[in-house]
């Protein structure tokens, strides 16, 4: 009788698990499946819009033919790499501070917890956030505000990703450092966070990665610029709000020059993902 009832508690074991991986499959089946989906669609329609003029040739006017995305494209390069700037030292030492006295300082659980709603806040409200104390303030939109807007997107994800990999270090090797008399100071910066510096670096691609595609907070603080511009306290054209404004337009090399655009920025994004899992990967080897 109990090897009847043990058989039994075995087959529906087996009869859950077989059907929970099935379901499992069938998720990871229907959510590849619109993927590339999507990347078909995107591919299709943008590799057609790939040509010199869409890097040497500024937005057009509105029914004109022809034109570029230069002006958006260096917009967006200036602000991400303005942005960059910003967050990567700020991002990495407010991570460097939490793993060595988040858990000891009220400051720092304050802190953590801050971070984390920033991680999930509507990337809108902070668009508003900085249109409010920055924009409304200086009485014109600017590269230099959708910088601020973009930062505040990608400080948390390098504060959070840094803190994560700061707190894999194994405790044996900061206990050989402390041993050998370096300050804690020291042991910090020259062997705990050299010892993740490729998951630090994987934390600053994926904010980037992150920012790359924003466009809410950018309609609020660097708005657009039909011109070409290198002037971060003026009007800067961008690559997302440049797709938002002509995939809704009524021209036709609007809408071709808006499918090119988006390839470029999913292109770009999707590299920055593989070069991040890349470095990673190669610690994780090392």
């Amino acid at each position: 009788m109990r090897r009847k009832t043990n058989a039994t508690i075995v087959a529906r074991r087996k009869l859950r698990h077989r059907l929970g991986m099935g379901l499992s499959v069938l998720a990871m089946a229907t959510g590849l499946f619109f993927l590339f989906w999507i990347l078909y669609t995107l591919f299709v329609n943008g590799i057609g819009a790939l040509d010199w003029a869409l890097f040497t040739e500024t937005t057009p006017a509105p029914g004109n033919e022809g034109g570029g995305l230069m002006n958006a494209l260096v917009g967006t390069v200036m602000m991400v790499l303005a942005t960059t700037a910003i967050t990567t030292p700020i991002g990495i030492m407010a991570g460097l501070y939490l793993a060595e006295y988040g858990d000891a300082s009220l400051f720092g659980r304050v802190t953590r917890f801050t971070v984390d709603i920033m991680l999930s806040a509507p990337s809108i409200v902070i668009g508003l956030f900085i249109y409010a104390i920055y924009v409304a303030n200086i009485g014109h939109f600017s590269g230099w505000a959708g910088s601020f807007a973009l930062s505040l997107i990608a400080l948390p994800v390098i504060v959070r990703t840094t803190d994560n990999f700061l707190n894999l270090v194994p405790q044996s090797l900061r206990e050989a450092a402390f041993a050998l008399g370096a300050p804690r100071w020291r042991v910090a910066t020259m062997i705990r966070l050299k010892a993740v510096r490729a998951g630090v670096l994987t934390g600053v691609l994926l904010a980037v990665a992150r920012i790359s595609g924003e466009t809410a907070p950018l309609l609020f603080t660097a708005l657009n610029n039909q011109f070409f511009s290198a002037d971060m306290n003026a009007p800067m054209a961008n690559l997302p709000v440049v797709i938002y404004q002509f995939a809704m337009s009524p021209y036709d090399n609007w809408r071709e020059l808006a499918w090119g655009g988006a390839f470029l920025i999913t292109l770009g994004v999707l590299g920055l993902n593989i070069l991040s899992r890349v470095a990673f990967a190669r610690k994780a080897a090392n």
